[in-house]
């Protein structure tokens, strides 16, 4: 069976606290760079970005195991040698790093997810069971002293999809490995959710939460100014409620950015909805067309589902042009050569999806340099990341910072011509 193909973590954005982001520290970065890892023999497999630091957990690279020793020339019958083992040693215990507006570093790391307000580390246990101890932490100690507070967390899920593929994890955080509860940037930190959720994975926004649950229905909560819970109203929701609009979808994924959501389905179909005041639902945004900076895509129907509408005075039949502000209700979105998702991720007022042919396309805000595009425009259109596909690079995740985005891609695999 063939191995894992090599891979590596790219960055792109803003970085002007000197967060670790390719080579760019000190300034902004248009085009995707390798991210720097502190050591040659370590890989990064999380990155967790807030908007003035930046968490990275690193773990050993694993070495492989010895090959067979050969098998002597002159032995009467010569048995073909056994093939070399396909497994690696396990890697070592993982090392978070912080680099920004704060910084420090901390071994035994399993994941971590950063917030301004609040850093969360999960760290392996000192026994030979399951268990983890889960810390919250205030950024500017960097890592020092006490936490917050601490956990006890037993991990029960066994997780093989990520860069690292080797964590023994129920979700990533924000959602606590026993999926009854969630950590929160405010106080209360540590927020229990109703037994009747089975979550599989949590995402936080701004001002609203996002749940996708194990049947593969999405439930929202926090606050709704912008649309971003989805419900067709601009109303808050204490608690989760359920997106009547997609039920009968099975969903694969949720992202929350600043003030907008995207969840994308089990068959890849992208569904988005919240604010759009940069372009980030990759519907017309009037700010866009005023700033003259992108072309704006083809606008839709309005008010049919609830959307707010805003028109220009002109537009290129001499008519008025819709602008859209706010989308309450989820809309289907279509990637160009109509590619399916897998991925998505949102920053403070950009998305990312990655494709099932590991394409990644980005849109929205993109005055540092986020979008990837080698320049600072914006755009409320998918645009394909041409970086990766010059390098023949596969996109397999992505995780954006509130300014900066992060990539996990792998070589391409080498066609086969017989």
């Amino acid at each position: 069976m063939a191995g894992e193909r090599p891979g590596a973590w790219f960055g792109f954005g803003f970085c002007g606290f000197g967060q670790a982001l390719g080579s760019g520290r000190g300034r902004q970065v248009y085009s995707p760079e390798p991210l720097e890892v502190p050591g040659a023999s370590l890989d990064v497999c999380r990155v967790s970005a807030s908007w003035s630091y930046t968490a990275t957990v690193t773990r050993e690279r694993p070495v492989p195991s010895p090959a067979p020793s050969p098998v002597p020339v002159l032995q009467p019958r010569v048995r073909s040698p056994p093939p070399p083992q396909p497994f690696l040693r396990p890697a070592g215990g993982g090392r978070l790093e912080l680099s920004g507006s704060v910084s420090g570093s901390a071994g035994g790391c399993r994941d971590a997810w950063a917030s301004e307000a609040l850093l969360v580390v999960l760290r392996a246990g000192t026994g030979s069971d399951s268990g983890a101890e889960l810390q919250a932490w205030a950024p500017g100690s960097s890592l020092r002293g006490e936490p917050l507070w601490a956990q006890t967390v037993v991990l029960e899920v066994e997780r093989k999809d990520g860069p690292g593929g080797d964590e023994t994890q129920a979700g990533p955080l924000p959602l606590l490995p026993c999926a009854s509860a969630y950590v929160s940037p405010q106080p209360p930190f540590y927020r229990p959710l109703a037994p009747t959720l089975r979550a599989r994975r949590l995402e936080l926004g701004a001002e609203h939460a996002l749940l996708l649950d194990a049947a593969g229905q999405v439930f929202s909560w926090g606050g709704g100014r912008h649309g971003q819970l989805g419900h067709g109203t601009l109303e808050a929701e204490r608690e989760p409620r359920v997106l009547e609009a997609l039920q009968g979808l099975p969903m694969a994924e949720v992202a929350a950015g600043g003030w907008h959501s995207v969840c994308v389905s089990e068959t890849g179909d992208i569904y988005i909805w919240g604010w759009n005041e940069s372009g980030q639902l990759a519907l017309p945004a009037r700010s866009l067309a005023e700033d003259g900076k992108t072309i704006t895509g083809d606008a839709p129907g309005l008010n049919e589902d609830g959307s707010e509408a805003k028109r220009a005075t002109e537009g290129e039949d001499g008519g008025p042009t819709p602008f859209i502000a706010v989308q309450p209700f989820p809309a289907l979105l279509d990637l160009p050569l109509g590619s399916d998702a897998v991925k998505a991720s949102c920053g403070s007022r950009h998305t990312a999806v990655v494709t099932r042919t590991g394409e990644l396309y980005t849109w929205g805000w993109g005055k540092y340099g986020q979008l990837g595009h080698k320049d600072t425009t914006s755009l409320d259109r998918p645009c394909r990341v041409e970086y990766f596909v010059d390098k023949q690079l596969q996109v397999r995740t992505v995780s954006c910072g509130p300014w900066n985005t992060y990539v996990f891609a792998v070589e391409k695999e080498k066609s086969r011509h017989m």
